[in-house]
C-alpha cells in the first residue's frame, strides 16, 4: 500500500518500489489489481495447487489412527512411523504417499514427530506411576567428602 501511496503521489514507479522493498514488476501488479479492485484487490490470494487426494473425513480418521496408535497384536508396531503410515494409508484408501509428504501431512494435522515411549500392553500402570514419583530408591548413598589432612 505504501509503495502504490508513493506512486500516486507522483513518484516514479521504480523509486516507489525501492523505497517499499520490492521489485518493480511486483508494484505493476499491484497497481494493476489495486486499479481493477481497489484495497481488496491487494490481499494475498489462496493459490492453486493440487487437490489433496485424501477427502476431508479421511484425514479426520489418519489423525485418529495416529492418535490412536497401531494396534500392537496385529501390527507388531508400537508406534507409528511415517513408513508404516505410508503402507497403511495405502492398504486404507489406495493412496501412495511418499514419507517426506506423508510428514507433511503429519503436520498439517497438527501432530509433531514426537514419539511415545513404548510401553508393554500388559504393563502395570500403578506400578509405572510409583516409579515415575519416586518409588526407586537407590542401594548406594552419596560418601562425604574425606577431609585432607594438613602437615
Amino acid at each position: 500500500m505504501q509503495a502504490i501511496a508513493n506512486a500516486l503521489e507522483g513518484m516514479t514507479r521504480a523509486e516507489a518500489a525501492r523505497l517499499a522493498g520490492m521489485e518493480r514488476q511486483a508494484l505493476r501488479d499491484a497497481v494493476v489489481r489495486y486499479n481493477a479492485e481497489g484495497l481488496a484487490g491487494l490481499h494475498n490470494r489462496p493459490r492453486p495447487g493440487f487437490k489433496s487426494r485424501l477427502t476431508d473425513d479421511q484425514f479426520a480418521q489418519l489423525r485418529r489412527l495416529v492418535l490412536d496408535g497401531p494396534d500392537i497384536e496385529a501390527t507388531g508396531l508400537s508406534a507409528w512411523t511415517l513408513a508404516e503410515l505410508c503402507r497403511d494409508v495405502e492398504a486404507r484408501w489406495g493412496v501412495r504417499y511418499h514419507e517426506g509428504h506423508m510428514s507433511k501431512l503429519m503436520r498439517k494435522l497438527g501432530l509433531s514427530r514426537q514419539k511415545a515411549r513404548p510401553s508393554h500392553p500388559k504393563a502395570d500402570p500403578t506400578a509405572r506411576e510409583a516409579f515415575a514419583k519416586g518409588g526407586f530408591r537407590p542401594n548406594w548413598t552419596v560418601s562425604r567428602r574425606s577431609i585432607p589432612a594438613t602437615t
